[in-house]
């Protein structure tokens, strides 16, 4: 990689998959915020003015909350993605709350900047209506996986996505966060854990899993992690490394889809 590309990098994999031409509608703008674990990006109910890009192995959760207080996740989000009106274009109220699940740096960009991007560059717009489209299927599959699937591949399934977003063997992650995140108790999620540490597949410690036996965990596992990282490399151009996100490679624009701008607000006035 060329040293000027590579110093042009931000750490997201989204934004880094952009052009310089098209990145450069973006980071003039972007705000560059550290972030701890348990920090809220934004609350279910409130107007999400930014759009909030991971970088590294920073995570962030979509979260659903009950009224008796439990709560589970639907969603992760690192390096290879955002979140904050990535469906909705931003500026209306958010149905989940986001929350810090791994801390370390992200980027925040205002709404209209990224609406602006998009207005003026199909590959932008091209780009976030993709990713927008694996973040359903993800939000999706893990709805459907909650629903249909036992605790053990449920958890496994997790552990799997956590790590494609951080890109290593260490997980960062607590029995209590991963309880709450899966929506079960602690102790019953502790016997679970002594089970797949038994079958080899993980080794628990505290504050940490570690990842033994990536390939057997994915064969224990449902098809639901598979099906979303299918649905990445098909939909967004995602190339996952043996450990997670590598970089993304977005399918270059059809002719028909290189529509003027002015297309998406009708023909000008004559």
């Amino acid at each position: 990689m060329p040293a000027d590309r590579a110093a042009s990098l931000t750490g997201n994999l989204l934004l880094d998959a952009l052009r310089e031409s098209d990145r450069a509608l973006i980071v003039p703008h972007l705000e560059r915020v550290s972030c701890d674990k348990g920090v809220i990006v934004f609350e279910a109910g409130t107007e999400v003015a930014h759009i909030t890009f991971p970088c590294d192995q920073t995570v962030v959760a979509l979260i659903i909350g009950t009224r008796d207080g439990r709560c589970a996740e639907t969603a992760s989000i690192g390096r290879e993605g955002a979140v904050g009106g990535i469906v909705s274009a931003g500026r209306v109220p958010a149905s989940t709350e986001a929350i810090v699940q791994i801390g370390g740096p992200m980027l925040r960009l205002k709404a209209d900047r990224l609406q602006d991007a998009k207005r003026r560059s199909p590959e932008v717009r091209n780009l976030f209506a993709r990713y927008g489209d694996c973040l359903l299927a993800q939000v999706l599959q893990a709805a459907a996986c909650n629903a249909l699937h036992p605790i053990e591949q449920r958890c496994l399934r997790w552990l799997l996505t956590l790590q494609d977003r951080i890109g290593g063997d260490t997980l960062p992650i607590t029995h209590e966060l991963l309880a709450s995140m899966l929506g079960v108790q602690r102790t019953y999620l502790t016997r679970i854990l002594r089970t797949l540490q038994d079958q080899g597949l993980i080794r628990v410690g505290r504050g940490r899993i570690t990842v033994l036996d990536r390939r057997a965990m994915s064969a224990s596992a449902c098809e639901c992690h598979a099906r979303v990282q299918r649905h990445f490399k098909t939909v967004l151009g995602a190339v996952y490394s043996a450990d997670g996100f590598d970089r993304i490679e977005p399918p270059s624009l059809a002719e028909g889809d290189r529509e003027p701008a002015l297309a998406l607000h009708g023909s000008p006035r004559r």
